[in-house]
């Protein structure tokens, strides 16, 4: 099984992995579906989009900008690419001229507010967070339709796809599919977890070390225009920015030496809260492994660089490597989206991959590093994805905060140990997946219950 480390950690935009850009993504590829894929006997060319949004992409969809993104994705628009102030001002277009015009299709009739349904009803069988793009000629009659599932972390798979087995991707040398495989290969090798991930990669695509260098650098960029930004988020909760008030006072109480020791969690929860006000204005964010999550890892490095002794790029390296094993196999054998697991696939995960990277940086084994993701994710068990309104704000951009103190804390704990602990990952990704299973459907990112129902009546 190998998943690139540059799939689990892609640039986009927010404020949803699964509920944008997976939308997108989505659209895209109906596009190159229609220019290339057979129609429906005695159809005429496409004239006409329409799209319908089921489960949680209809619930929340309006908090995350489904519609919006689908729209997006007709036009054209790529997640990993586009400008968020470009794409409200083609929207305003479209919304003017209610036509979409891309390359190798004839101008297509779309409006964005009446051509896409909010279906209320049952989830699509496939996942939760399902949805129909259809294609209708100048008469009326169906010329193509296509079920989608945005599957988490910006990916996406059609009706399909989702029902045959994923293939096992290209060949590397450390095909790892569980923790326990992967320990076991480090244990016959000698080599580390982020050395084994690295051969993986190289194996697959040259310059690892360039891509790596961009992608933390993206996170980074991620975190400084947070502190830099202040103001009312979007949605109806009016809920302010914080981050660059708390790094600012963060930064005078440095300077005269008046911090108390637990202040270090305010340093990370700040790095996070950058990232996921960001993300919950519609900015540019490396999904890690989702959107929703997408503070936790690079507070995390940030924390490592700026206050950890001996921090270096390479240690940088490793602890995307090393994070992106662990999301790997949290995907692989259960799954990072919030509509499926509840928030323990996202913000655990996230918490796990972070805890691990960081223990890997900071010299741990692969014991001590498998014990650090463990740590994390067991004490996510049962987390919800409650989100108020449908947005990615309350209690999403704290609990990235939370998240990274978590990782920080596990890597600690693990690096004072052996390796040697009670609960192996795998048993806890599984209890994840079960959990995840049996979790009500109110409490998975359809904002029917816990938080989202539970608000201040002022």
């Amino acid at each position: 099984m190998f998943l690139s480390v540059f799939d689990v950690f892609k640039p986009g935009i927010g404020p949803s992995s699964s509920h944008t850009m997976g939308p997108m993504v989505a659209a895209a590829r109906f596009l190159d579906h229609l220019r290339h894929g057979e129609r429906e006997p005695g159809a005429g060319a496409p004239a006409a989009l329409s799209a319908s949004l089921h489960g949680s992409l209809a619930w929340t969809g309006k908090g995350h900008a489904t519609d919006r993104a689908v729209a997006w994705g007709l036009m054209g628009l790529d997640p990993a690419t586009v400008d968020p102030d470009d794409a409200d001002a083609r929207l305003a277009a479209l919304r003017d001229f209610r036509t979409v015009e891309v390359e190798g299709l004839p101008p297509l009739r779309f409006d964005p507010e009446a051509d896409v349904a909010f279906d209320w009803g049952p989830p699509l069988p496939g996942h939760a967070n399902g949805m129909v793009l259809r294609a209708h000629d100048a008469s009326g009659a169906l010329v193509a339709e296509e079920t989608y599932y945005s599957t988490g972390g910006g990916f996406v798979a059609t009706e399909r796809e989702l029902g045959t087995p994923a293939p096992d991707g290209p060949p590397v040398p450390f095909p790892f599919a569980t923790a326990a495989e992967m320990l076991g290969m480090a244990a016959r090798t000698g080599l580390s977890i982020a050395a084994m991930k690295r051969a993986n990669e190289e194996a697959v695509a040259p310059g690892l070390d360039a891509r790596l260098d961009a992608l933390w650098a993206a996170m980074d960029d991620c975190i400084d225009r947070g502190l830099a930004r202040d103001g009312i988020l979007l949605g109806g909760l009016d809920v302010r920015r914080r981050a660059k008030r708390i790094h600012e006072a963060l930064r005078a109480e440095a300077g005269l030496n008046l911090a108390q020791p637990h202040v270090v969690n305010d340093w990370l929860s700040v790095y996070a809260m950058a990232v996921n006000e960001e993300n919950a204005a519609g900015g540019r964010v490396v999904t890690s492994p989702t959107n929703g999550a997408a503070g936790v890892v690079p507070a995390v490095i940030r924390y490592y660089r700026d206050h950890c002794v001996g921090a270096t790029p390479e240690g940088i390296r490793d602890l995307l490597l090393t994070a992106a094993a662990i999301g790997g196999l949290v995907k692989h054998n259960a799954s990072i989206s919030g509509a499926e697991v509840g928030c323990q696939g996202e913000v655990g995960s996230a918490s796990a991959m972070a805890a691990a990277g960081l223990c890997a940086a900071l010299g741990g084994t692969p014991a001590q590093v498998e014990n650090a993701a463990e740590i994390a994710l067991e004490h996510h068990l049962g987390m919800t994805c409650d989100p108020a309104a449908g947005l990615v704000q309350v209690p999403c951009i704290e609990r990235n905060g939370l998240g990274a103190i978590k990782a920080v804390s596990a890597a600690s704990l693990a690096l004072r140990g052996d390796g040697s602990h009670f609960m192996p990952l795998d048993n806890c990704i599984e209890a994840m997946r079960q959990t995840g299973r049996d979790m009500s459907e109110k409490y998975k990112e359809t904002s029917q219950g816990g938080l989202a129902v539970n608000l201040p009546e002022c």
